[in-house]
C-alpha cells in the first residue's frame, strides 16, 4: 500500500470515542446504529467520551445508553485512529467484556444484535472493521490508523503486539 497521506507523527483526533464488544461464548454482541456517524450500520455499542470522562467510564456508560446493560470487567485491546475526510478526526479505545449484567434492550440509538463469531456481517459494517475484529476476538492488541475518504477507506495500518 502508499505511503500515508497523513503524518500520524503529528495526528491528533479530535473526537474521542470508544466501542465494546461482548463476546459470550461463540457470539458476539453487536448493535444496529440507529442515528448519527454509521447510522444503519452494524457495530458495537459506544460513543464521544464526555468531559472529565475516561475512556473506560465512557464506554460503560454508552453501553448502558444504548443497550441498557453493564459489561464486566471491560478491558482495552486496541486503538483506532480515524483520518475522515466529511467528519472531524476520530481517536477510538476499543474494549472487549466476557459478560454483561442486565439484558440487551432496544434503545433510541442502537438495536442488539447477537450474531455468532463465523458470521460477522461484516457486509454492514465499517470498511477498517474486518481489520482489527478479529484480533480483538483474539485478544491480540492492536493500533489501527486509517483514513476515509467519506464512507470508503483509502489507507490503513495495523500494529499488533501494543501494550496498553
Amino acid at each position: 500500500m502508499a505511503a500515508s497521506p497523513i503524518d500520524w507523527t503529528q495526528w491528533q483526533g479530535v473526537i474521542h470515542a470508544t466501542l465494546m464488544f461482548i463476546v459470550k461464548g461463540e457470539r458476539i454482541l453487536l448493535i444496529e446504529k440507529k442515528r448519527g456517524l454509521g447510522a444503519g450500520k452494524i457495530n458495537g455499542p459506544g460513543g464521544k467520551l464526555d468531559p472529565g470522562e475516561t475512556p473506560l467510564q465512557s464506554v460503560i456508560r454508552e453501553t448502558q445508553e444504548e443497550l441498557l446493560i453493564t459489561p464486566s470487567t471491560p478491558r482495552k485491546l486496541g486503538e483506532l485512529w480515524f483520518a475522515m475526510s466529511d467528519s472531524p478526526d476520530i481517536f477510538c479505545h476499543v474494549y472487549r467484556s466476557d459478560d454483561y449484567t442486565g439484558v440487551p434492550t432496544e434503545t433510541d440509538e442502537a438495536v442488539p444484535v447477537w450474531t455468532a463469531l463465523d458470521a460477522i456481517p461484516y457486509h454492514r459494517m465499517w470498511e477498517d472493521d474486518q481489520h482489527w475484529l478479529p484480533l480483538l476476538l483474539n485478544e491480540s492488541p492492536f493500533l489501527g490508523r486509517f483514513v476515509f475518504e467519506g464512507e470508503s477507506m483509502i489507507w490503513m495500518e495495523m500494529t499488533t503486539g501494543i501494550v496498553w
